[in-house]
């Protein structure tokens, strides 16, 4: 087993899924630190208060996605996507002619111009003569598990909330009345709202995740249940051959993400925003 597998079996241990019949809360954790008290009371409750996601300490969990390895390979792009529409029971919603009804759409992980995905960077770049490899390819996007997040502050039910043990912002499907005030307060649109039941639109059900239900919103979640079993996160382990993704300890300065840090240069979407995201692109 080498050393990075070694470190990420370390990271996700054995965990807890909280909640009843929904995928909220898995508890990682690289120390046993959080085994005193306080972090067991959190573990219990599984919500975190507005606010205290800069108080959470040990593991931050992040990604960073190498877009040179995925240049030209638009296939390789889908199957990341259809790896985690598989895990989570993402519906594939359509319309009256059978084509994908972008109103209703449920999307976790997606792909979308550069011009979309890094509108701030665009406007700065020179839009008259830009790279034809970024204009030409689309770019993996996901929710970013802002550091600072937005959507955290504004729900009024706690229905998405920080783990304080890894800095996923997680959800309780349960909790979620529908009124999308995190949607509006993301600045990526990483969250989706289910305007339709969307359980008769699920192409090949996925018994080990379980399905949400209409009225609620959505989103990747890091694969916290995969997490929570010592696995990489779908999206990760679809590409893994290629290492185009790469997961881990942003916290941990020996971790492998750190090490692509150190040597890459990358770019964060919309830092400005003051969010700082966990997510990471090489362009």
């Amino acid at each position: 087993m080498d050393n990075n597998r070694r470190s990420f079996l370390k990271i996700a241990g054995i965990t807890a899924l909280a909640g009843i019949g929904a995928p909220v809360a898995a508890h990682l954790s690289s120390s046993p630190a959080f085994a005193n008290s306080e972090n067991n009371a959190a573990a219990q409750t599984g919500h975190e208060a507005a606010g205290e996601s800069e108080k959470h300490s040990g593991v931050r969990l992040g990604m960073v996605i190498d877009m040179r390895k995925f240049y030209g390979q638009p296939d390789m792009l889908d199957k990341v996507i259809a790896s985690c529409n598989k895990a989570h029971n993402i519906p594939h919603i359509v319309d009256g002619n059978g084509k994908t009804d972008r109103k209703s759409e449920i999307k976790w992980i997606w792909k979308a111009p550069y011009a979309d995905v890094f509108a701030d960077q665009w406007v700065e770049q020179s839009v008259a003569h830009p790279s034809k490899t970024i204009a030409e390819n689309d770019f993996l996007v996901l929710c970013n598990h802002c550091n600072q997040p937005a959507c955290v502050r504004v729900c009024p039910t706690k229905a998405t909330f920080v783990l304080k043990e890894n800095g996923i912002v997680a959800m309780d499907y349960h909790r979620c009345i529908g009124c999308r005030f995190c949607m509006m307060a993301c600045p990526y649109g990483a969250r989706s709202f289910n305007w339709k039941d969307p359980r008769p639109y699920i192409s090949e059900y996925n018994p080990n995740f379980p399905t949400r239900m209409r009225g609620v919103v959505e989103k990747c979640t890091f694969c916290e249940e995969r997490l929570a079993l010592g696995q990489q996160p779908a999206c990760v382990e679809a590409v893994q051959d290629s290492n185009a993704i790469v997961f881990g300890d942003l916290n941990n300065p020996e971790s492998q993400i750190r090490q692509v840090l150190a040597r890459e240069n990358t770019i964060q979407r919309s830092p400005a925003y003051g969010t700082q995201p966990s997510v990471f692109y090489i362009v």
